[in-house]
């Protein structure tokens, strides 16, 4: 098996942002993040047994996964490096972070075990936007957390930008991602706001941009991206040149990936599973379960082109021919090329949608692979 990607799902949080439907718990005590930190060693040892192979990434997402402190999480890049000969290699080893933590010494041990990637959860450079979104932090925290991150020598920094925001202007937004570039972070990811059902801003909506200003607001915001020399390269990522997420971009290219954690997604070969959303359930050495039929084959043709329409290289002829010994179908191409062309363009390279074409991507792609 070629190298997979590790992900670690970390579950627990100071407090739970209204518009959060990933799973995490907001009590948290010493006592928990040790048991947990035990039940992720415990795994790492019982995967590497069933599945005899290297991994080249490691993810630690959550929740809040710096809450786990600087000793927990070496033990964890530790073990996976031993599992995993995680080091064989040059790994991308990535922490998500909430900048109002306080993160000198946790930064410092992570980069000290081989951590060398952060993910901050910026949201936005406006105190206003913030208090709306419910976040911890001021502006004045993220700075910190990039100033403490550099200190220990970690310089491929990520911020997350949320588009969509009740009472943000595309003068805001293009603020916030101006302050992106000024705080020197190597990665952007700008993500629309989405309200989950079962989430407080899903059973109560505060009042939100119209469906067409948010649109306006991607369009403006990933154009100002690369104009500050990012370059997209998936719907809700731009990087500067070598610092896309490898990790990430095993999920959209179809390579395998092993989730550990409650609500940690996995695909080996032809299996997709999931762990239960129950902490206990996994402390207790639960096993995942598989997902529910998509209707949609794992490692089928559909699959590859439905996750490789997500990047800006699109399904690329060349590619699908090495994967699957044939040309993409020429259905596929057909009806690529009725719809409008500045939403999908088909050619000899393969068919990518544009990035105003990213804004209709599933409909586009549903229609494009007949599903």
């Amino acid at each position: 098996m070629e190298s997979i990607g590790l992900y670690i799902h970390v579950p627990f949080c100071v407090s739970k942002c209204p518009y959060c439907d990933f799973y995490s718990l907001p009590t948290v005590t010493e006592e928990w993040l040790d048991r947990y930190t035990d039940g992720v060693l415990f795994s790492l040892d019982r995967w590497a047994e069933r599945l005899p192979c290297t991994a080249d990434t490691l993810y630690f997402g959550g929740g809040t996964p710096a809450l786990l402190g600087g000793e927990r999480l070496s033990r964890i890049v530790k073990r996976a490096g031993e599992r995993f000969r995680l080091f064989d290699g040059s790994p991308e080893i990535t922490l998500e972070a909430n900048p109002a933590d306080n993160l000198r010494d946790t930064f410092a041990a992570f980069a000290a075990a081989g951590g060398n990637r952060l993910s901050l959860g910026m949201q936005s450079a406006y105190p206003s936007e913030l208090a709306v979104l419910g976040r911890r932090h001021t502006p004045a925290d993220v700075e910190r957390a990039v100033e403490d991150a550099r200190a220990v020598g970690i310089a491929n920094l990520s911020l997350d930008v949320m588009l969509g925001i009740s009472g943000q202007t595309e003068a805001s937004a293009l603020g916030s991602v101006q302050r992106v570039a000024d705080l020197g972070a190597t990665h952007a990811s700008a993500y629309l706001l989405k309200l989950e059902p079962h989430t407080p801003y899903g059973q109560c909506p505060p009042p939100l941009p119209e469906e067409d200003d948010t649109a306006d607001l991607y369009l403006a915001v990933m154009e100002r991206l690369e104009q500050l020399g990012y370059s997209q390269y998936e719907i809700s990522n731009a990087a500067r040149a070598g610092c896309e997420s490898r990790h990430n971009l095993k999920y959209w290219d179809s390579r395998p990936y092993l989730g550990i954690g409650p609500a940690a997604s996995s695909c080996i070969g032809t299996r997709r599973f999931t762990y239960p959303r129950d902490i206990s359930a996994f402390l207790d050495g639960g096993e995942p379960l598989p997902e529910e039929d998509s209707g949609i084959p794992v490692g089928s043709p559909q699959e590859y082109a439905l996750l490789r329409l997500r990047l800006t290289q699109g399904l690329p002829e060349a590619g699908y021919v090495a994967r699957y010994g044939e040309p993409i179908p020429a259905a596929w191409h057909h009806r690529a090329a009725a719809l409008p062309p500045h939403l999908v363009v088909t050619d000899e390279a393969g068919i990518r949608l544009t990035r105003e074409g990213f804004l209709l991507s599933n409909t586009l792609i549903s229609h494009i692979i007949g599903k």
